[in-house]
């Protein structure tokens, strides 16, 4: 049976449903079902284009490492990655730790490419897909990118009861 989880942007109240993968990456689909709740803040992605994605505590008993990788999300991708204290130290970022973290993002439109010029390619995990709500996400993704993230907050979280 499919599980679901919710995709939501708090202060703007624009939600969305993601299916998780667990056939293609079934050891960061459980990681992650077992760890909701989980939201942060809200980052605009500055080198990977069309990205929206919070920063949260390592939550895993054992990191599940790089499954179902990509360079290349394509929308309605929703990504997992693990960074090293040294990866997030660039203030112009906004990041506030320097810990090591876990990047939870989405993708909204086409065109991505994860390189970023401090240091290289950025494989990461495609653990689930966008089935409904993709076009309001993106829109206010858009609106994150042209009027700021201040305030806002990703969250995500198990949808129970399916779509």
């Amino acid at each position: 049976m499919p599980r679901y989880i919710d995709i939501t942007l708090e202060k703007r109240d624009i939600r969305c449903v993601a299916e998780l993968l667990d056939d293609l990456a079934p050891r960061t689909c459980e990681a992650v079902w077992n760890a909701l709740p989980l939201g942060e803040d809200v980052y605009h992605a500055k080198y990977a284009r069309n990205e929206i994605y919070t920063l949260v505590e390592a939550f895993a008993p054992e990191e599940p490492g790089l499954e179902n990788p990509t360079i290349t999300p394509i929308p309605g991708d929703v990504m997992y990655f693990t960074f090293a204290p040294w990866q997030l130290t660039a203030k112009s970022h906004g990041y506030t730790s320097h810990g090591a973290k876990i990047d939870l993002a989405l993708f909204y439109e086409r065109n991505n490419l994860l390189l970023n010029p401090d240091f290289g390619f950025v494989p990461g995990s495609v653990f689930a897909t966008i089935v409904s709500g993709l076009d309001e996400i993106a829109a206010a993704s858009n609106d994150l990118w042209r009027h700021g993230a201040a305030g806002e907050r990703l969250r995500f979280e198990r949808r129970e009861g399916g779509l």
